[in-house]
């Protein structure tokens, strides 16, 4: 049996323009778009909210936050990621690639568990099952620094649903944290690590790049190129980094921290991921590069809600602000984040794509979610 819902009298975000009119989505796909302002019967009165394509998230701490709420604190996976799906529907969020660390520390366990391949499992099982609202993929994290990287990604193959591999190297005193009182003041404040605890945190993490950092980043690439998953690097700070990054084939760079790198990702066609939180907070909390330094600069392709989720539609309205397009704003979560991740079926109210949308309206400049739809169903 068909099924057939219209949205009328909307404000709809289109590739290049807003125009009023209305939307048809039929059998789970945007079926025909009007702009002439009619009202079909039975169609849905939006009193001219925006419709918007479903937000596609590339790089989300949300579901680490579901499993381990508090430090030391596990909780059941199931109802995890039951609790980070229905948060991510409710801000909007319709695709989303699960950040899962791959890569853990033997003799710190308690903070650094091997956990990707059994909690992968549960997300796949949920997804066959239809127990999920929203669209989910997996995003290996690879730590460089570790003892089990090479083990832990030969735990995947094909069937995993992987999309997305990044190149993560937390060596203290580079890239993200090359202050390193900054870094003391994450880990300590997260940890409650004692100064003594964070010193030798410091140096076990340098050994284990000396030792491991070339084998594992050669591992990662090889991994992305087996899965057929794009591959990204990470807090890129230099343009050597970023050089290095362009020779291993990386077309994504995740919070490039200096304009010097987001400009080298630039020349290197490397499009470039900053965070929502950044943007809505006014700068980042490691001391980085401002996401709206690099929107002003013209290098911000993408956007992430990195460890807040609402922070996403948020910050597509703040680059609207910026950039006076808002269009072009929401197209850094909804387009380029699709269409980086090869999900060409998405991120765009055009006839044919998935009718993967939200509802908002805008309050002072501040984005109110109404409704979540993925593939023609409401989930939120």
């Amino acid at each position: 049996m068909t099924s057939e819902t219209v949205f009328a009298n909307a404000s709809l975000i289109l590739r290049d323009r807003v125009a009023r009119g209305s939307l048809v989505i039929r059998d789970g796909l945007i079926a025909d778009l009007d702009e002439s302002g009619a009202a079909p019967a039975g169609a849905i009165d939006c009193g001219g909210d925006f419709i918007a394509p479903g937000m596609v998230e590339l790089h989300t701490d949300n579901l680490e936050r579901h499993i381990q709420p508090r430090p030391s604190v596990g909780w059941p996976h199931a109802a995890a990621i039951v609790a980070h799906d229905a948060e991510l529907a409710s801000v909007g969020i319709t695709t989303v690639f699960d950040a899962l660390r791959v890569g853990s520390i033997e003799e710190d366990e308690a903070e650094y568990p091997r956990y990707a391949r059994p909690l992968a499992s549960e997300i796949l099982a949920m997804i066959a099952t239809d127990a999920l609202r929203i669209s989910h993929y997996i995003h290996l994290r690879a730590e460089v620094c570790s003892q089990t990287l090479v083990a832990e990604l030969d735990e995947f193959d094909a069937g995993d649903r992987v999309k997305l591999v990044s190149l993560m190297d937390h060596t203290p005193g580079q890239r993200q944290f090359r202050d390193i009182t900054k870094l003391a003041k994450y880990v300590q404040g997260k940890s409650r690590m004692s100064d003594e605890a964070f010193a030798a945190h410091v140096r076990r993490l340098t050994d284990l790049q000396q030792r491991f950092g070339a084998q594992h980043e050669a591992a990662a690439v090889a991994v992305a190129q087996r899965l057929g998953a794009v591959l990204a690097s990470h807090d890129d700070t230099t343009p050597e980094q970023v050089a290095t990054s362009a020779g291993y084939g990386i077309r994504l760079a995740e919070f490039p921290t200096t304009l010097e790198a987001a400009d080298a990702c630039r020349d290197h066609g490397i499009a470039t991921i900053m965070g929502a939180p950044n943007l809505v907070r006014g700068g980042s909390h490691s001391g980085n590069v401002a996401a709206a330094e690099l929107a002003r600069a013209d290098r911000l392709d993408i956007l992430s809600s990195d460890y807040v989720p609402s922070s996403l539609l948020a910050g597509a309205a703040i680059l609207g602000g910026i950039w006076d397009d808002l269009p072009r704003a929401i197209a850094t979560v909804t387009a380029n984040p699709a269409e980086a991740a090869g999900l060409p079926d998405r991120g765009r109210i055009e006839p044919g794509r998935r009718a993967d949308l939200i509802r908002f309206a805008m309050l002072d400049g501040t984005p109110v979610l109404r409704e979540t739809w993925v593939g023609g169903k409401r989930v939120a």
